[in-house]
């Protein structure tokens, strides 16, 4: 139980959409908003786990053509949030929108993410530790990868409002969105060539 409490932690905290968006999400628009944001993700990332666990992920994933599809939207998707946020210049509004994206926002962003699928499928599929109850494995590991996973995700929108409240040069705003950018997109390319 504890390795897969240490995985669930190590495979969260890494900078991925989620994390990333919730920081931009804190840095754009204050933590009112990213709360509502980090709702969203929250139900997305635990209807991306019911997905997996269910078997309905590889079920849908067993045919070609709706790996393909659902492989170029995700990509797509994130490849623009990636760009977006590459491109802001100083601006240190990672997701440059009018209004905060909000719980449908982080549903939807959670269901296209790869990082989602690859953590939730490594988890529930491996670190087994009660091999005779696999309902009370899942459910514990449920319960593990939540109480860990809302204290790191508030704690990257805590350093998204951080930033919204620094005065940094023009410089370091743009070299944290190029970097950014540059983890977003790696999570996703890793995703890919793992997955």
């Amino acid at each position: 139980m504890l390795g897969f409490a240490a995985a669930v932690f190590f495979l969260i905290v890494t900078p991925g959409p989620g994390v990333l968006s919730t920081a931009g999400v804190g840095a754009g628009f204050g933590f009112r908003p990213g709360s509502r944001f980090l709702a969203g993700l929250f139900l997305g990332t635990n209807l991306v786990a019911l997905v997996v666990v269910s078997g309905l992920g590889a079920l849908l994933l067993a045919d070609p053509r709706i790996r393909t599809v659902l492989f170029v939207l995700s990509f797509g998707y994130l490849g623009y949030l990636a760009l977006r946020i590459a491109l802001a210049g100083a601006r240190l509004a990672f997701i440059e929108t009018a209004r905060p994206p909000g719980v449908w926002g982080g549903i939807a962003l959670q269901v296209v993410n790869p990082k989602a699928y690859a953590v939730s499928t490594a988890l529930f599929t491996g670190f087994p530790f009660l091999p005779d109850s696999y309902a009370a494995e899942v459910t514990l590991k449920f319960v593990i990868m939540n109480i860990i996973w809302i204290p790191i995700h508030f704690g990257w929108l805590w350093a998204g409002v951080t930033l919204r409240r620094l005065d940094l040069p023009e410089r370091a705003r743009r070299v944290i969105n190029i970097a950014m950018a540059a983890s977003m997109m790696a999570v996703v390319i890793l995703a890919v060539v793992l997955g």
